[in-house]
């Protein structure tokens, strides 16, 4: 799984007109799964997110983490984030796994960070045409591969 975490000052995700989740401070994530994604990855990177240290605590140092902030997360799906540029200027998304596999397993990893979060966190829709909308703070960006744990 492939994830860009962002610190959002608020965002928001638009389908059809209609805004399906808006959330205050916290974290917009934007989630990419390939074939070879399983629990192992859902359970690391749930962990990772929660706990990653990217707000500001009293002296102004990012010491704190989403837990420690009570903030909100919106997760939104996005199959271009395995996109593979290195032949020719059309991207290949070749990588990025076919929907039999992603639906369930976003689905499943909305449902464990929900859990790890210890409240709901906003979704997208997986497959339709989002309008997202964010104000990022900081800017605050963290790419995290679980495949390639940096």
């Amino acid at each position: 799984m492939r994830v860009v975490i962002q610190r959002a000052g608020h965002a928001s995700v638009t389908i059809n007109g209609t805004c399906k989740a808006s959330i205050g401070k916290g974290l917009m994530i934007l989630v990419g799964i390939e074939e070879s994604d399983g629990k192992e990855d859902i359970d690391w990177l749930c962990k990772k997110i929660v706990n990653l240290r990217v707000f500001d605590d009293e002296n102004g140092v990012m010491n704190k983490s989403i837990l420690d902030t009570g903030g909100d997360i919106l997760v939104i799906s996005q199959f271009t984030l395995h996109a593979s540029t290195r032949k020719g200027n059309r991207p290949s998304y070749i990588r990025a796994a076919r929907p039999e596999i992603s639906v369930p397993l976003y689905e499943q990893f909305c449902r464990e960070l929900s859990l790890a979060l210890g409240k709901e966190i906003g979704t997208g829709e997986f497959g339709a045409d989002m309008k997202v909308e964010l104000m990022n703070d900081g800017p605050v960006t963290i790419c995290v591969d679980t495949k390639n744990k940096e």
